[in-house]
């Protein structure tokens, strides 16, 4: 026994005195781990953040067109936005506003143009986004993207000595300062004439609309979209040149290789194509698979590549990829391109529908042709825009493609365009680092809301159908067009993240630009499309002098004045008498039906603005005189409509609303979302987010004004704003 307690004894010491070198080799072992693990983690960040001292813009500002901040927020707290991405590491990090009240009216163009200049639409003259500059003959209209800003002189006509808006970029380029502008809206590099004027003078020259690399916005290239549907009976054996040229592009085949026409050509930038369609079956499972259609020019064929921007070669789309494949038109002076994409691809060839995208190209104008050339260098063709043409089934060729099809292209068309206007930012920031401010335009959510905002019981789900309001509509689209909107916001925050990416952030997480997240305009739901002129020319007024100038549900009237318009033929008599006439008419025109009307009759027009009247008619300002919410080329009546109407989106057959018995003035529209009404309604609001190192405030700064940004971006610039800015610098540096 006393042996066993002494082996026993030597055992217990010889077994702690190895636990103890034990613990001490698992405590160093442990400390070796973690001392790697937290020096991983500092490589990784020092590997993922930019370096302290690396070049990067001072302030950005991003415009995400139509974001509301009541969908923002509610997509933030159910987690359809991450609160970690994007809008939500802006607001966790520094200010939001409650509400931010946009110009009157809330239209693009305008709205933008107040962001721009810190100035009301009347101040800086952009009211709309189409409107009649009074130089202009009657009949003529200008876009409000490309008029000039801060108004000009009448007298001539020629460009304004004492403009009453300045953009923001010019007074920050006077004082030394660097600025970038992708796409935003008056950074163009235009030189703005007179519409309908011939031999027009310049009015506002290139040199005020363009900054260090201006990117200006894309144009149509002359050709809109077009669907296609085919059968096996289209297609045939492919040309055993076409097999050659797969062949050595390295494209296999497991089934004969067939070929169609898709009977699709067209001219672009002076170029004639002929676009034809070749099928591949890409799975090697011993049956016939197709699977894959190719895109090409008949007269250019399938060149193996490589490819340089902005050539892409053949478009090759796989069906199951639910994804569209670009196509340049090689060759065309405006260095256009489109896309394909595949909506239907049943295996054997039975049924085959296809979208061709419209063709699109960036403006070459002389200010910015280097800009435009390292754009499509690096960066490629303007890329094809979501296009409500298709969904609404305007463009040829989609009549017979079922809905789910068409949103599935518009879908494809809202990834595909924010992608491109995101990666032109991107490169936009690249290629000046030590920019002071870089001004970045995003498209959605605007058309996805336009399309999508299904939201009212008074909206029919079927445009074609004036039943499907109420318990008619068609639920379970109600719930998918939720869906798309919610699409629309995450592609945008998507793009507010890749920017912060390229910027960095520091170990809070705050950006390391000051980046400010702005949208021009809310939106609103709208259930009934208005026909202006029809009214006006039932109330008796002359086509000849009186004439409604539309854009959403805001209008300016005009007069043809004598005097000021080059045609003019109303005497000033009779324009006091007609300006009378005209809103009569408006406080007249009223909506009875139950259907849509809650009580016995509603007034359409929620706001009216009459151009002030002289009231010497020999006043050499008459016709001229501006307000509060009349600017110089501003209609001689501005007018709003309330919320669910809209001038746009009467159909072709006009269809008539559930109830109505006459369509000749109110009618069902095809779309439903819009914007454009009294910017102090709470669905009008524009968000404003807003984060980085000279931002110190937090959280909530409440109501603020569109004008204010402006001011804001050059008091973080320390530079003072001019004389013309209406607006006030937010307080979030302190």
């Amino acid at each position: 026994m006393s042996r066993y307690l002494k082996f026993y004894g030597i055992n217990q010491a010889l077994r702690s005195l190895w636990q103890t070198l034990r613990n001490q080799l698992l405590l160093r072992l442990s400390l070796v781990v973690l001392v790697t693990f937290f020096f991983s983690l500092t490589v990784h960040a020092i590997a993922t953040q930019p370096v302290a001292n690396t070049p990067r813009p001072k302030v950005i500002l991003i415009s995400l067109d139509g974001a509301t901040p009541d969908f923002v927020e509610e997509y933030l707290k159910a987690g359809v936005l991450s609160r970690r991405k994007g809008l939500g590491l802006l607001r966790r990090e520094g200010v939001y506003a409650e509400r931010n009240i946009t110009c009157s009216a809330s239209l693009t163009a305008a709205c933008h143009v107040a962001i721009g200049t810190g100035s009301t639409a009347a101040r800086n003259d952009i009211n709309a986004n189409t409107f009649h500059l009074v130089a202009s003959p009657f009949a003529s209209n200008i876009s409000g993207f490309g008029a000039p800003i801060g108004g000009y002189s009448t007298i001539g006509p020629a460009p304004s000595v004492q403009p009453t808006a300045e953009p923001v970029w010019i007074g920050l380029q006077r004082n030394g300062k660097q600025v970038v502008a992708a796409t935003f809206p008056g950074a163009d590099g235009v030189d703005v004439r007179v519409p309908g004027l011939a031999n027009s003078p310049i009015i506002q020259p290139a040199s005020r609309r363009t900054v260090s690399y201006t990117v200006p916005f894309g144009a149509f290239a002359g050709v809109g979209a077009r669907g296609f549907s085919l059968t096996a009976a289209n297609f045939s054996s492919a040309s055993s040149q076409i097999v050659t040229q797969l062949n050595n592009a390295g494209r296999i085949s497991y089934s004969p290789i067939q070929q169609a026409s898709l009977d699709d050509r067209f001219t672009v930038g002076g170029i004639s194509y002929d676009i034809q369609v070749a099928a591949l079956d890409t799975t090697n499972d011993r049956r016939t698979n197709y699977d894959t259609l190719v895109f090409f020019d008949a007269q250019i064929g399938i060149p193996a590549g490589p490819f340089s921007l902005p050539a892409t070669g053949p478009a090759y789309v796989r069906v199951s990829d639910r994804q569209s494949s670009l196509f340049y038109l090689e060759g065309s002076s405006n260095q256009a391109g489109t896309a394909f994409y595949v909506s239907n691809l049943a295996p054997d060839l039975s049924t085959v529908r296809i979208a061709r995208y419209s063709a699109n190209a960036i403006p070459r104008n002389p200010a910015v042709q280097t800009t435009v050339d390292d754009i499509l260098s690096n960066v490629g063709f303007w890329s094809p825009q979501p296009d409500f043409r298709i969904t609404e089934r305007l463009s040829p060729g989609f009549t017979t493609f079922p809905d789910l099809e068409l949103e599935a292209i518009y879908e494809d068309q809202v990834q595909l365009f924010v992608d491109y206007q995101t990666r032109l930012a991107l490169r936009a920031i690249n290629q000046n680092p030590n920019a002071d401010l870089v001004l970045v335009y995003i498209e959605q959510p605007d058309g996805s809301e336009h399309q999508f905002l299904l939201t009212d019981r008074r909206q029919p789900s079927d445009p074609t159908n004036p039943s499907t309001i109420g318990a008619g509509q068609d639920r379970a689209k109600v719930a998918r067009y939720r869906t798309y909107v919610q699409t629309g916001y995450r592609a945008a925050n998507r793009a507010v993240q890749r920017i912060i990416n390229a910027v960095g952030t520091n170990r809070q997480g705050r950006p390391n630009s000051n980046i400010l997240v702005v949208s021009d305009h809310g939106f609103s739901a709208f259930h009934t499309a208005v026909n202006l002129n029809n009214y006006l020319s039932r109330r008796g007024f002359d086509s000849t002098k009186v004439r409604a100038v539309t854009s959403g549900p805001a209008v300016n009237i005009y007069i043809n004045l004598q005097g000021r318009e080059p045609n003019g033929v109303v005497t000033r008599a009779e324009y006091a008498t007609l300006q009378r006439q005209i809103i009569i008419a408006l406080r007249e025109l009223v909506d009875t039906n139950p259907n849509y009307v809650r009580g016995r009759q509603r007034t359409i027009f929620d706001k009216i603005y009459p151009r002030p009247l002289s009231a010497d008619l020999n006043d050499p300002k008459f016709g001229l005189t501006t307000s509060e919410f009349v600017g110089q080329d501003t209609g001689d009546v501005f007018a709003i409509m309330r919320e669910g109407y809209n001038f746009d989106g009467t159909q072709n057959p006009v269809v008539t609303r559930l109830g109505d018995t006459d369509n000749s003035v109110f009618s069902v529209p095809n779309f439903y979302g819009a914007h454009g009404y009294d910017p102090t309604i709470p669905n009008l609001s524009a968000i404003f987010y807003a984060a980085g190192p000279d931002i110190k405030r937090r959280g909530n700064i409440g109501t603020i004004r569109n004008i204010d940004i402006a001011p804001t971006i050059n008091s973080l610039l320390n530079v003072p704003s001019a004389s013309t800015v209406q607006g006030q610098a937010l307080n979030i540096r302190n």
